[in-house]
């Protein structure tokens, strides 16, 4: 297993992680006293030695009536957003930046402050598209984030580059007098696969991510939008080339059907607790009744190894037919 670490602040739960794997830490009680004995020999070392059949005593250096159970459990990755979002990085520009009371975290930091075993760390921080900038890792802020992927769409445009082939050179070339050449290039690893064709570094652009994103902007404008109104502007608004769908949004906007006209609304999966209950409870207040289709992609990352939506919906919730089709509820009265 290599070398393990017990990772938690003063009031979180200890968890055990060796390099790629997260365990719960529960104390179990034995009813067999565990004793300790410096320099015990097993029963296997004493038969080798079949001559000395003596008896020997033995100093007890202390007992045990309990020890440590693990098991493995979700890496607790919610807080490791949650630290890079108290100071998203606006810019090279951006006043805030100068200031040194800000909070900043290196690697090693998120280590000693994150639940989850480096792999697991080192793999969310590309998920949440966070980028190193002067030995800190940051994530980009919102807006930002849009103006430096707006630079790079408009430049595919006009040069009538093939979305699935984006040169790097002529992007840091063309873009760099505008923006950082190292923001240019993460914005172009955060949407898009960087691959290598005759020597050269191109980009193969992901549509899905481009129009989930464009989406995100038009729709924190407002609380709710008219859905077929929504979905005309936010075609409009990607660029050319590009096809919105509805499944682009999963756990990134919540649709209601059943209000005249449907509509849609930003309900960011991430915002979410990361404990079952409390992810529960929170999604029965925003909505008394979901269908299987709406929730999952708001549970399915609290499915443990081998765990299937079906499993969380029997134990947090209670299903019941309505006009043909099933919904779940909360098991409890929501406060």
């Amino acid at each position: 297993m290599g070398h393990l670490v017990i990772r938690g602040e003063k009031d979180e739960q200890a968890v055990l992680c060796s390099k790629d794997k997260t365990y719960d830490m529960k104390i179990a009680d034995t009813s067999n006293m565990l004793l300790f004995i410096p320099g015990c020999k097993t029963p296997e070392q004493l038969n080798a030695d079949q001559a000395s059949c003596n008896i020997i005593h033995s100093q007890i250096a202390g007992f045990s009536n309990n020890y440590w159970e693990l098991r493995r459990c979700r890496p607790k990755l919610k807080k490791l957003r949650k630290l890079l979002m108290e100071d998203p990085y606006e810019g090279p520009d951006s006043q805030n930046d100068q200031t040194l009371t800000i909070s900043k975290y290196t690697t090693e930091d998120l280590l000693s402050l994150i639940q989850a075993s480096e792999e697991e760390i080192m793999h969310q921080l590309q998920v949440i598209d966070a980028c190193k900038i002067g030995g800190y890792w940051r994530i980009l802020e919102f807006d930002y984030e849009m103006k430096l992927l707006n630079h790079v769409t408009q430049l595919i445009d006009s040069e009538s580059w093939s979305l699935s082939k984006v040169p790097l050179r002529t992007c840091l070339e063309e873009l760099g007098s505008l923006e950082p050449t190292e923001m240019i290039e993460h914005i172009l690893l955060s949407y898009g696969r960087k691959y290598i064709d005759d020597g050269e570094v191109y980009f193969e652009m992901h549509e899905d991510k481009i129009c989930r994103a464009i989406a995100q902007m038009l729709l924190q404008n407002a609380v709710k939008f008219n859905l077929s109104e929504f979905q005309e502007v936010w075609q409009q608004s990607v660029p050319e080339g590009m096809t919105t769908r509805l499944d682009q949004l999963k756990g990134l906007a919540l649709l209601d059907r059943t209000s005249r006209p449907e509509t849609i609304s930003l309900l960011k999966v991430e915002d979410l607790p990361e404990d079952n209950q409390e992810r529960f409870n929170s999604l029965f207040s925003i909505r008394e009744k979901w269908t299987e289709e709406d929730i999952t992609p708001y549970i399915q990352d609290l499915c443990a190894e081998k765990q299937t939506v079906g499993v969380l919906l029997t134990k947090y919730a209670r299903s019941s037919m309505q006009n043909g089709v099933k919904v779940y509820n909360s098991r409890r009265p929501i406060s």
